[in-house]
């Protein structure tokens, strides 16, 4: 099973699909639909049940109700599980999966769902703030928490397992810097220690000496917590450490000439975005216009526990203090977050289970019955080998931002409609789109500075785009990706003006397009060096 798979799966009868439409209408078509009545049809409201479907219930009726149960039985089940057709890892030519195992290192955990490393204490991965300095750390995730000794744990294991998902390859992994008390910090640590790229720098987030130590303006994504918004009656003040964290932050003003560096580091793509990738195309990576010399600038996510809290983020925000969360400058441009956004996703899966199997794939990649049993009985991930049967498991899609200022998706960027991109996403790079990231100031007559984007979650077919937009989707697992890259070291960077050069088609996920790739010797000289043109 899973969210946008590959052209290998075959669906089986009783498959459970998932759909997001205006209205049940809608979905109805895609049950009925037949191959052989509804193939030559243009108009979707067109698509009604067939004559197929009737003689195939009656069918169903003369068999024996063993053979009706394997057959059809499932169409009815709301707890059935999908049966789809998986491919061998085997059978992919040039999947680096199998040509680069070694059964005696363990890289995954048992479960093949994540990157795993053997444990390490947490005095490894401590860093002082001149060793975290020398390191240069950039294109990073920066994690401000705030709690002591005494605070309630929150588990920062669920934080990073998104981040160590298995279906990246391991040099897309990003680094994760926890800035925080490090008596706190300890307590957490022995659920995170098999985590591959974690560090620690003991301090606080409202010390911008260990902000500018971690390099906090090249970070891909800073994220404010903190473990001690239940201690405090007065639910007025329970956010005012993470609220004065990140206002401190913005305040913060930067030296340019660090800009030199790029550090890889190109606005907030989902986790796992590689931007050191030589072949930079707008699938792998986005570009940042300008180096950032002030905090606003800088990607921060804030959690909330008061929704009222929201207006005081934002200090350029003309929101009226009664607005509504989901209305608000912040909420909607993605820098806050509310618990209260769980009371709803609560509401959701009561009427619908299915609903929480897919938030959590969205955002967790996934979860197999073995990893369940695992976290409820040893709490922790084991190390396993790499077999054909877990590698399997690293072929899932992944959310990823698509960027329409250049590259094959260039001509729909400049007003074209998104369901033509929708639909060319779909058709050529097996992409699947469903929202789009656009800028606050888009349709301005002058020039801004502000980079302030919000979500338009799937938008109507005929909705107009831009060529700022970024284009939320789901990507296909990159089988080759581990082969053309691993070699790739994290502290080399290009510089911006051949980052410019990102755009290039032929640079898109190889699996993906394979009908487009060169065929003859000179056709494949030519690309080669056309590749070296933009490397």
């Amino acid at each position: 099973s899973g969210i946008n798979p590959g052209n290998h799966v075959k669906i089986q009868e009783g498959t459970l699909g998932f759909f997001i439409a205006s209205d049940a209408k809608e979905v109805k078509r895609a049950y009925f639909y037949c191959k052989a009545c509804h193939d030559d049809i243009t108009d979707p409201k067109r698509i009604k049940k067939c004559g197929c479907k009737r003689l195939e219930d009656e069918q169903l009726t003369t068999l024996s109700p063993k053979r009706k149960q394997r057959n059809g039985g499932m169409r009815n089940s709301p707890n059935s599980s999908p049966k789809l057709m998986r491919h061998d890892p085997l059978l992919i030519p040039g999947n680096e999966q199998v040509d680069n195992m070694d059964c005696n290192v363990k890289k995954y955990d048992s479960t093949g769902m994540f990157h795993w490393c053997p444990p390490k204490e947490i005095d490894k991965v401590i860093l002082t703030r001149s060793e975290a300095a020398m390191t240069v750390l950039s294109g990073h995730v920066v994690v401000c928490i705030f709690g002591d000794v005494t605070s309630a744990l929150i588990g920062l294991r669920n934080f990073v397992m998104p981040l160590r998902a298995s279906n990246f390859h391991y040099h897309e992994l990003k680094h994760i810097v926890f800035v925080g008390s490090l008596e706190y910090l300890r307590r957490e640590w022995e659920t995170m220690h098999n985590f591959p790229k974690v560090s620690i720098l003991p301090g606080t987030p409202l010390s911008r000496a260990d902000l500018r130590a971690v390099n906090i303006n090249l970070c891909d994504m800073c994220v404010i917590l903190s473990a001690n918004q239940n201690n405090i009656d007065d639910t007025s003040l329970q956010d005012k450490e993470c609220i004065l964290a990140s206002l401190n932050i913005k305040s913060m003003q930067f030296d340019d000439s660090i800009g030199v560096l790029q550090a890889n580091s190109q606005g907030f793509s989902p986790p796992g975005m590689d931007r050191s990738s030589p072949d930079k195309s707008p699938v792998h990576g986005l570009l940042r216009q300008h180096s950032i010399t002030t905090g606003i600038d800088i990607p921060i996510i804030t959690e909330l526990v008061n929704d009222s809290n929201v207006q005081f983020l934002d200090q350029d925000d003309d929101d009226d203090p009664d607005t509504e969360l989901y209305l608000t400058q912040p909420f909607a441009c993605g820098t806050a977050f509310a618990v209260s956004v769980l009371d709803s996703l609560m509401s959701a899966t009561y009427f619908n289970d299915n609903i929480l199997t897919l938030i959590r794939t969205l955002v967790t990649g996934g979860a197999t019955q073995e990893l369940e049993s695992l976290i409820a009985e040893e709490n922790a991930l084991r190390g396993g080998y790499s077999t054909p049967q877990t590698l399997t498991n690293r072929d899932r899609c992944r959310v990823a931002q698509l960027a329409l200022l250049d590259g094959p998706f260039a001509d729909l960027g400049d007003g074209g409609c998104y369901g033509d991109l929708f639909c060319k996403a779909l058709k050529t790079y097996n992409m699947l789109c469903f929202g789009i990231y656009r800028l606050r100031d888009f349709n301005s007559s002058t020039p801004s500075q502000c980079t302030k984007r919000f979500v338009i979650a799937n938008p109507p077919y005929e909705f107009e785009l831009v060529p700022t937009d970024w284009i939320f989707c789901l990507m296909q697992y990159d089988h080759n990706a581990g082969q053309s890259r691993a070699s790739l070291s994290h502290s080399s960077h290009s510089s911006y003006a051949s980052s410019k050069k990102s755009s290039s088609v032929h640079s898109l996920p190889a699996t993906t397009n394979r009908q487009n790739r060169p065929k003859s010797r000179d056709s494949r000289e030519k690309q080669n060096r056309k590749e070296m043109v933009y490397r």
